[in-house]
């Protein structure tokens, strides 16, 4: 029993927590390091990527305020470019992903390990986006069907809009001829039966 109770001591006397702490602590400094270099190449990336798309973002007028133009921070950086999308770097930190959030979910709109693709998709989304706010400005709607303008439309649809109409008012003149028919099949019936009741004597 004291060989076993010396072999315990001895353990515990080489095995410091004090040890273990600075372990781990070492080992998530370098965990952290390796973050932080990734995300420092994240961020390096997509600097680029902003300054290749500097003059875009100065040529989108003052008044439109559609538009972010600015890197996040945190663990995985994003290059906004409105609210709904982004760029931002794939996991091999490398390849270059436009993303944009829609009503079906988060789609990728172009991919490239270059930053020229990735640069001519973000222009041309700014301008699309330039493009139909100016639109919506200026009240210009575009028909449903190409060629197809108001007058158009109020001569193709006006005969079936008319049709309807004209349906409804039969439906109403009908339902009125058989509520008539209804009412005067009643009033026969209570004067065919009306000498019968006036001739029935109840007993007392």
């Amino acid at each position: 029993m004291s060989e076993a109770g010396e072999n315990i001591r001895s353990i515990d006397a080489d095995r410091r927590l004090s040890d273990a702490i600075r372990d781990v602590k070492n080992a998530a400094a370098d965990r952290n390091d390796v973050v932080v270099e990734l995300r420092e190449a994240s961020r390096t990336r997509l600097d680029l990527l902003a300054a290749e798309m500097a003059p875009v973002f100065e040529d989108v007028p003052a008044d439109i305020d559609l538009f972010d133009f600015t890197i996040s921070s945190g663990l995985q950086p994003r290059l906004w470019i409105d609210a709904v999308s982004h760029v931002t770097m794939a996991r091999d930190r490398r390849t270059y992903r436009f993303l944009r959030d829609t009503r079906l979910g988060r789609v990728v709109v172009a991919e490239d390990v270059a930053i020229k693709p990735i640069a001519d998709q973000v222009t041309r989304y700014v301008a699309e986006r330039v493009v139909e706010r100016q639109h919506l400005m200026e009240g210009l709607t575009e028909p449903a069907m190409p060629g197809l303008t108001r007058p158009a439309v109020a001569e193709a649809y006006g005969p079936l809009l008319r049709n309807e109409k004209d349906k409804w008012t039969s439906f109403l003149a009908g339902f009125g001829l058989v509520a008539a028919g209804a009412l005067v099949g009643l009033a026969v019936s209570v004067g065919f039966f009306w000498e019968r009741l006036t001739a029935m004597q109840l007993p007392f």
